[in-house]
C-alpha cells in the first residue's frame, strides 16, 4: 500500500497522545506521519501554516498513493482550515475524531477565565460555539469525511455546562460533532479524553480509510 495517513492530535496534547494509533494504523499497511506542533501558543490560521512544510514533504513522500488525514477533537478543525488553503493533490479521506465542528459550550463556560486563555491560548478562544468569525477559514466540506463521536461523560460538572439531557463525550456534544457534507457519522461509548486510544475508534477510522464507510 502507498497510501499515507497524517495525525492530528488536541489542543494541550502532544503527538505521544496519537502514538497509539499511528501503530495500529501501521501495522494494516499505512504510511504514517504523526504531526506535532505548538497546539496553545497560535491561532488555527497560523497552526495550519506552521504544519504546512511537513504535510508537503508526506505529500510528495506518498508519490502516486494518497494522503489520508485523522484528527482527533481540535486536530479536526486544523484539518478543515488545512483543506481549504492548501489542499494536496492527491488527498485521499478524511476522519474528525471528537472534533467540536460546531463549537464547545466547555470554551464557552471557559474562555473569559484568566486561566483558561493562559493554558489553551488564542487557539482555544476559537473553539466557542459561535463560528461565524470561521466560516472563511475552515470553508466547506467538499472531500470525502466521516465523523466519530463519543457520548461517555464521566465529568458531572461538563455534563451541566453542555446539558444534562444532551450526548457528548464530556467535553463536546455529539451534534457539535456534525458537519454538513460528511459521507458518514457514527457514535461510539467513549469519553473524549481516552477517544485516541479507543480501540471501537481506531476500527472504525481504519474502515473508513479502507472503504469510505463506518462499520456497524
Amino acid at each position: 500500500m502507498n497510501d499515507t495517513v497524517i495525525l492530528f492530535h488536541g489542543i494541550a496534547r502532544t503527538k505521544k497522545s496519537m502514538e497509539k494509533l499511528a501503530g495500529f494504523l501501521s501495522g494494516h499497511g499505512y504510511r504514517v506521519v504523526n504531526v506535532g506542533y505548538p497546539s496553545t501558543r497560535f491561532s488555527i490560521s497560523d497552526l495550519v501554516d506552521i504544519v504546512r512544510p511537513e504535510i508537503d514533504g508526506a505529500a510528495t513522500a506518498a508519490g502516486d498513493g494518497r494522503l489520508h488525514f485523522v484528527g482527533y477533537s481540535m486536530g479536526g478543525l486544523i484539518i478543515r482550515a488545512f483543506l481549504t488553503r492548501y489542499r494536496p493533490a492527491n488527498l485521499g479521506r478524511v476522519v474528525m475524531v471528537g472534533t467540536p465542528n460546531n463549537g464547545s459550550q466547555i470554551a464557552d463556560f471557559l474562555k473569559g477565565w484568566s486561566l483558561y486563555r493562559k493554558v489553551y491560548g488564542p487557539a482555544g478562544q476559537q473553539l466557542i460555539t459561535d463560528q461565524t468569525a470561521m466560516a472563511k477559514l475552515f470553508g466547506t466540506v467538499d472531500y470525502e469525511l466521516g465523523i466519530i463521536a463519543g457520548n461517555r461523560t464521566i465529568d458531572p460538572v461538563s455534563s451541566l455546562v453542555i446539558g444534562l439531557r444532551v450526548p457528548n463525550d464530556g467535553k463536546v456534544s455529539v451534534e457539535s460533532t456534525r458537519l454538513d457534507g460528511a459521507v458518514a457519522h457514527i457514535v461510539i461509548p467513549a469519553n473524549h479524553t481516552f477517544l485516541p486510544v479507543n480501540r471501537t475508534m481506531w476500527r472504525q477510522t481504519l474502515s473508513f480509510l479502507k472503504d469510505g464507510r463506518f462499520t456497524i
